[in-house]
């Protein structure tokens, strides 16, 4: 099955914002992961800045996803926080992109916004704890004593974005379609990979 559409959630350090954008590279496919943000935020008058510091103060707490879910369904947009219009912004401008044709998105919990949409492939890629660490040494610069802290900064803050807009939780990895572990398949094994499954 060749699919329209593919999201990608990462570990820190995984290198899957790297697959995202060879895979868009190899295939022509366009990828949107920071552009959403930017997108969302020129929408809303907002600094780039502005809009990921909301992102940072987001929470994982359930009880708030299902009051923000409700205020969306009546279009109480204004009832929202902050960080839940961000989100709400962040949807409209993955929908629109959507509707543009074939796309690869990488975060911003696309797959749940796109969950009404046929050929869909939901994609979380990991890695060991070593590999992560080279990664993020090699490609951000961060020093090997700020790694672990800096790795569990990240995930904690992927992790409360997308199970505060979503109400699940971002490492289960039964919500995804395909796992991919880029320590065992490396980059390029995973960009070939998913290359064989777009159309």
């Amino acid at each position: 099955m060749k699919y329209r559409y593919i999201t990608i959630e990462r570990q820190y350090g995984s290198g899957g914002s790297k697959v995202a954008r060879l895979l868009s590279e190899k295939t022509g496919i366009p990828c949107y992961g920071h552009e959403i943000l930017e997108i969302a935020a020129k929408k809303e008058n907002l600094s780039v800045s502005e809009m990921e510091r909301y992102e940072e103060k987001v929470t994982s707490s359930f009880l708030y996803s299902i009051y923000a879910f409700s205020q969306v369904e009546q279009s109480n947009g204004n009832m929202l926080t902050n960080e839940g219009k961000l989100f709400v912004a962040e949807r409209a401008v993955v929908r629109e992109l959507a509707d543009k044709g074939s796309a690869i998105f990488l975060g911003h919990c696309a797959a749940d916004i796109l969950s009404d949409r046929k050929n869909v492939l939901r994609v979380f890629i990991k890695a060991d704890k070593e590999s992560k660490k080279k990664r993020i040494m090699e490609d951000y610069g961060i020093q090997e004593s700020l790694v672990a802290p800096t790795a569990r900064r990240f995930d904690k803050k992927r992790s409360n974005y997308y199970s505060f807009n979503t109400a699940n939780k971002w490492d289960d990895l039964y919500h995804y379609d395909v796992v991919l572990d880029s320590s065992v398949l490396g980059i390029n094994g995973c960009v070939e990979l998913l290359a064989g499954l777009t159309g």
